[in-house]
C-alpha cells in the first residue's frame, strides 16, 4: 500500500523530514525565491506577457513539479528558452500583451502539460532522443543570441517592431540607436555591473535581487517613470493623426465584429439543437461566422502593422496658452516661437477615448495584488491546430532541458532520476499552471544550481520557494511598481550569456562531421526562421535523423585476415593477404531495409574478388538488429552462394538476430552446423577438414589445399 501511494505521490518519500533537512530546505527555498521573483518577471516580459504573469508561473508550477518529479533539487519555473518559444509561437496569432495573446499563452501551457503528461504516463520519455545533443546545442546557442538581442531595445529605451523576420526587427532597433533614452540605458548598465560584480566577487549573494532593489529605489527617487494622457486631437502632425485615427477606428470595428460573432454563436448553438448540424440555417450561419472571423484576422493584421508605426513615433509636447490642451509635434518640428517641455514622448497605448504617453523610462507598473484567478483556460478550437506543433516543440525542448539539469545534479547527489516521472512532474506543473494563469515552464539550470549550492536536501525547498512567491503576490507587489523594464532586460541578458557555448558546436564537429553539420544547420536555421524558432529546431532534428539514416545505409564492412598476433583484423587497414580458403566478412551495423542492398553488394564484391575461396564466413558480431528485409537478403545470398558451390557459414550472430532467423525458418534452412559462436571456432572447423571437408549440411564435398599454420586464414 505504501509503495503504491509513493508511486502516485512521490513527495511522500521526503517524509519524515528531519529538523536539519527542513532547515536546509527552508534556507535554500528562500535563496531561490530571491532569484526567482525578479527573474520570473523578466521571463514573462520575454514571453510577451505583462511581468506579473511571471509570478503566477513561479507559484504553483514550482511546487507541483518538485512534488511529482523525481529530482529533489531541480528548480522549475519560467525559463528563457521556453519563454522565447512561447513568444515566437504566439506572435503571428495575436499582439504581444493583448488579452488574446495572454489567453493563448495560458492555453499553450495546458497543451504543453498534456503532451508531457501523456508521454510520462505511457513511458515515452525516450522520444526526446529524437532531439540529439548537437541539435540542442545549435538551437540553444541561436536561441540565446536571439533572446539577448530581443532585449536590446528595452535596454536602450526604443521600441522594436514584431514581424515575420527577426533580423529585420533587430535592424530596425539598430537604426534607432541615435534615439537611445540615456536614463534607461543607465539603469540597465548599472544592473548589469552589479550582477557581474557580485557573480565574480561574492557569488553566494543574490546578485539579481540586489540589482533589482538598487535600481528600483533609484527609479523611485529620480522619478524615472513619466506618464501622461492625450487625445488624437492634440496631435499636430496630419500623418500621425491619420494613422492614429485609422488604428482606433479599426480597433472599434474589431470589437464590433467580435460582438456580432458572439451573437451568431449563440444563435448557432440554439439552431443546432433545434434543426441539426446540416440544416440550411446552420450551414448559412456558419458561413457568416467564418466570414466575420476572416474580417477580424485581416483587420488585426492591419492594426499590428499600424501599431509598429505608432510605437516608433516620437513627439515633443508644447503647453498651450489659456489652459488649453498641450499639442504634440513630431520631434524636431516644433514651430518657431513655441517651446517644448524638454521631454521626448512616445505613444504607449492608443484607445478610442485617449492615448497613454510615456516620456521617461518604462517601469513594471502596477502589479495586481492577490492570487491569480483559478479556472480552466479559455479554449479556442480554431487555434488548437496552430498551437499543437508549438506545444510539442516546447514540451520536448523543455523536458530535455529539465532532464539534462536533473541528471547533472544527480551526478553530485547520487540520486536516481526517472525520466518518465520527471515528465509527469513537468506535465502536471504546466497543467496546474494553466489553471492559475501561467505560461509554459520548465527546469532552470541557474536556479537549480542556486538550490543545490544553498544546501537543498529534498523537494520541500521548492515548496518553500513557491510559498515565498505567494507572500510576494499577497503583500509585496507594490514594491515592484518602480522596477525599470531595462533592469528586467538586463536580468535576461545576463542569464542567457551562459547559454552561449560555441565550444560545444566545435566539439560536436570534432566528434562526428554529421553531428557538427546538424548543429550548424540548426543554429543557422533557428536564426533564419526567427521568430518561428520551432521551425529551426524541427529542421535541425529532421536533418540529424536523415544524416543518421545516411550513415546506417552504408556501414563499415571489413574483409578479415589473420594477423601475426593471432587476432582477426581488417585486411586493408593492416595490409594482410587474402586467404585462398575462406572469405571472411564482418558487417558493422544494423541489417535493415535501408542498407540491405549495400550489404548484398559488399558480400558479392568480396566473393568476386576472392573467387578461389570455397567458403564464405559472415562474422555477425556487429549486427545488432535484423528486420524482414535483412532476413530476405541473407536467404538470397545463401541460395546464390550454394548455387555457385560456396559454403556460407555464420559466426558471432547475436541472440536477437538468431531469433528472427529461427522465427522465419531461415536458421533451419541454412543448417545448425553452419552457425558458430565465434569466428575462431568457425575457422578451426574449416581448417580441421582442409584435406577433405566432406559434406556440410548436404553441400557437395569440397577439397581444400593444405596450408602451413601461419598461412591459414591469413
Amino acid at each position: 500500500m505504501t509503495f503504491s501511494l509513493k508511486k502516485f505521490f512521490p513527495f511522500l518519500a521526503w517524509f519524515p523530514l528531519r529538523g536539519d533537512a527542513l532547515k536546509a530546505d527552508f534556507l535554500a527555498g528562500l535563496t531561490v525565491a530571491l532569484v526567482l521573483v525578479p527573474q520570473s518577471m523578466a521571463y514573462a516580459q520575454l514571453a510577451g506577457l505583462p511581468p506579473y504573469y511571471g509570478l503566477y508561473a513561479a507559484f504553483l508550477p514550482v511546487m507541483v513539479a518538485s512534488m511529482w518529479g523525481s529530482s529533489n533539487q531541480l528548480g522549475t519555473g519560467p525559463v528563457a528558452v521556453a519563454s522565447l518559444l512561447t513568444a515566437s509561437s504566439l506572435a503571428p496569432l495575436a499582439a504581444a500583451g493583448s488579452d488574446q495573446f495572454i489567453a493563448l499563452a495560458i492555453m499553450l501551457a495546458l497543451l504543453v502539460g498534456i503532451v508531457q503528461l501523456v508521454l510520462g504516463v505511457f513511458k515515452l520519455g525516450v522520444i526526446v532522443n529524437f532531439l540529439s545533443h548537437p541539435v540542442i546545442v545549435g538551437f540553444t546557442n541561436a536561441a540565446a543570441m536571439i533572446i539577448g538581442l530581443s532585449q536590446v531595445n528595452k535596454l536602450i529605451g526604443v521600441p522594436m517592431g514584431r514581424s515575420e523576420h527577426f533580423i529585420e526587427d533587430i535592424w530596425g532597433v539598430v537604426k534607432q540607436i541615435g534615439d537611445t533614452h540615456l536614463p534607461t540605458l543607465a539603469m540597465g548598465a548599472v544592473a548589469i555591473v552589479i550582477m557581474y560584480a557580485i557573480r565574480k566577487r561574492a557569488p553566494k549573494l543574490p546578485g539579481v535581487l540586489i540589482a533589482v532593489a538598487v535600481t528600483t529605489m533609484a527609479s523611485w527617487l529620480i522619478g524615472f517613470e513619466r506618464n501622461a494622457t492625450a487625445t488624437i486631437d492634440q496631435v499636430a502632425e496630419p500623418e500621425a493623426k491619420t494613422l492614429l485615427t485609422e488604428f482606433v477606428r479599426t480597433e472599434a470595428r474589431i470589437k464590433e465584429i467580435n460582438d456580432q460573432i458572439g451573437v451568431r454563436a449563440s444563435e448557432l448553438k440554439t439552431l443546432r439543437k433545434e434543426r441539426g448540424e446540416l440544416s440550411h440555417e446552420v450551414v448559412t450561419l456558419n458561413y457568416e461566422v467564418d466570414l466575420l472571423r476572416l474580417q477580424i484576422r485581416d483587420r488585426e493584421d492591419e492594426n499590428r502593422r499600424r501599431n509598429r508605426a505608432i510605437r516608433s513615433l516620437v513627439f515633443e509636447r508644447v503647453a498651450a496658452a489659456d489652459g488649453q490642451a498641450p499639442e504634440l509635434y513630431a520631434e524636431g518640428r516644433v514651430p518657431a516661437g513655441k517651446t517644448a517641455d524638454g521631454h521626448r514622448w512616445r505613444i504607449a497605448r492608443a484607445a478610442p477615448g485617449s492615448m497613454k504617453l510615456t516620456g521617461g523610462g518604462e517601469v513594471v507598473g502596477k502589479v495586481p495584488e492577490g492570487l491569480p484567478s483559478v479556472g480552466l483556460p479559455r479554449m479556442s478550437w480554431e487555434m488548437l491546430g496552430s498551437l499543437l506543433s508549438a506545444a510539442i516543440v516546447i514540451s520536448l525542448v523543455g523536458f530535455m532541458e529539465a532532464i539534462s539539469i536533473a541528471k547533472a545534479i544527480a551526478a553530485k547527489t547520487k540520486q536516481k532520476i526517472d525520466p518518465n516521472q520527471e515528465l509527469i512532474g513537468q506535465g502536471l506543473a504546466n497543467i496546474v499552471g494553466s489553471i492559475t494563469q501561467a505560461f509554459p515552464v520548465s527546469g532552470s539550470f541557474s536556479r537549480s544550481a542556486v538550490n543545490i549550492n544553498a544546501g537543498a536536501k529534498t523537494g520541500m525547498s521548492s515548496v518553500f520557494t513557491g510559498l515565498f512567491v505567494l507572500l510576494t503576490l499577497l503583500f509585496l507587489t507594490p514594491l515592484l511598481y518602480h522596477l525599470p523594464q531595462a533592469v528586467l532586460a538586463a536580468v535576461i541578458i545576463m542569464a542567457v550569456i551562459g547559454l552561449i557555448n560555441f565550444g560545444a558546436v566545435k566539439h560536436a564537429w570534432e566528434a562526428n562531421r554529421h553531428d557538427g553539420i546538424a548543429s550548424l544547420v540548426t543554429f543557422a536555421a533557428t536564426l533564419a526562421f526567427a521568430p518561428h524558432l520551432d521551425k529551426g529546431i524541427m529542421a535541425g532534428a529532421g536533418l540529424a535523423i536523415v544524416l543518421y539514416l545516411y550513415r546506417t545505409m552504408s556501414p563499415r564492412v571489413a574483409i578479415l585476415g589473420r594477423h601475426p598476433d593471432g587476432t582477426l583484423r581488417d585486411t586493408k587497414v593492416n595490409n594482410l593477404p587474402s586467404s585462398d580458403v575462406v572469405t571472411a566478412v564482418r558487417f558493422d551495423g544494423r541489417l535493415y531495409f535501408a542498407n540491405v542492398a549495400f550489404f548484398e553488394d559488399a558480400i558479392l564484391e568480396a566473393v568476386a574478388s576472392n573467387p578461389q575461396a570455397p567458403y564464405l564466413l559472415i562474422v555477425g558480431d556487429g549486427i545488432n538488429e535484423l528486420d524482414a528485409s535483412g532476413e530476405e537478403v541473407i536467404h538470397h545470398i545463401v541460395e546464390r552462394m550454394r548455387g555457385n558451390g560456396i559454403v556460407v557459414l555464420f559466426a558471432g550472430m547475436k541472440k536477437q538476430v538468431l531469433d528472427v532467423m529461427q522465427a522465419t525458418g531461415l536458421r533451419d534452412l541454412i543448417g545448425e552446423k553452419s552457425f558458430f559462436a565465434t569466428a575462431e571456432k568457425a575457422l578451426e572447423k574449416i581448417y580441421s577438414r582442409e584435406e577433405n571437408l566432406g559434406t556440410v549440411d548436404g553441400l557437395r564435398p569440397v577439397s581444400v589445399p593444405a596450408l602451413v599454420p601461419e598461412q591459414r586464414f591469413s
